[in-house]
């Protein structure tokens, strides 16, 4: 296994971090890395928010679901989904371009977290850990007033990163689910009850699967966070008017 292969392998979330700055030379090469990433049309569809300020660290820990660890990363990242910039363009030169849709969201938002991955995998590299804040995008519209967002520009991803506390190195990755479960041979295949139990129980501890997946889908599917994310989002989306012209 090669070092980029084993970093992957290895690679685990991490919520605690040594009270050590990231350089502003570490900054740039994560940075540039994200801004290497594959893209749409060569497009870069996404814009990357540095947060700096503590008091906007502090209210993003706050308002994504009460982790205080998010504010003491020494650097916090936000990826935003950008379909505004290219919209801005077509009409500074005159263009009478038709309203972004949804098909052009869920593009920017593949962009958006093509690049995130890249800063995750070349902050591994440095010895810097990261971890993904799923819930920048639960209540969206606070966070568009928090983050000053325009209209067609959507917050895909926050990550923080910090170099990690020696209990969270020493700390096991969770295990992954087996590979003929997650991969398909050219087409997708409906599991029955039985193959996905297979792809779910290593998740389950030591408790019974029909325990731990009814307890899991009360904290996390049927959680109030998961319908507050999707009343938001879907409330975001009404902004992609789709194919009519303006």
């Amino acid at each position: 296994m090669n070092q980029v292969l084993g970093q992957l392998a290895r690679r685990k979330s991490v919520r605690a971090y040594e009270n050590i700055p990231v350089t502003p030379e570490e900054k740039r090469l994560i940075l540039e890395a994200a801004c290497q990433a594959p893209t749409a049309g060569n497009q870069q569809l996404y814009t990357i928010l540095d947060i700096t300020h503590q008091a906007l660290k502090d209210a993003l820990a706050v308002t994504c679901d009460n982790q205080p660890f998010i504010a003491k990363a020494p650097l916090v990242l936000i990826f935003c989904a950008d379909c505004k910039k290219w919209y801005d363009a077509y009409r500074d030169i005159g263009l009478s371009p038709r309203a972004p849709g949804a098909g052009d969201l869920l593009l920017a938002v593949d962009d958006a977290l093509i690049a995130a991955q890249n800063a995750v995998t070349a902050a591994e590299s440095l010895g810097i850990g990261s971890c993904y804040i799923g819930d920048i995008m639960e209540r969206c519209r606070d966070h568009r007033r928090l983050l000053n967002l325009p209209d067609l520009v959507f917050p895909a991803a926050m990550v923080v990163f910090g170099r990690p506390t020696r209990q969270q190195q020493d700390r096991p990755k969770p295990r992954r689910a087996p590979l003929e479960q997650l991969v398909h041979q050219n087409g997708y295949r409906t599991m029955d009850g039985e193959e996905l139990r297979r792809l779910l129980d290593h998740n389950r501890g030591e408790r019974p699967y029909e325990e731990w997946l009814t307890a899991f889908c009360q904290r996390k599917y049927q959680s109030d966070f998961s319908r507050e994310m999707t009343r938001s989002v879907a409330e975001y989306l009404t902004q992609y008017k789709g194919v009519e012209e303006k």
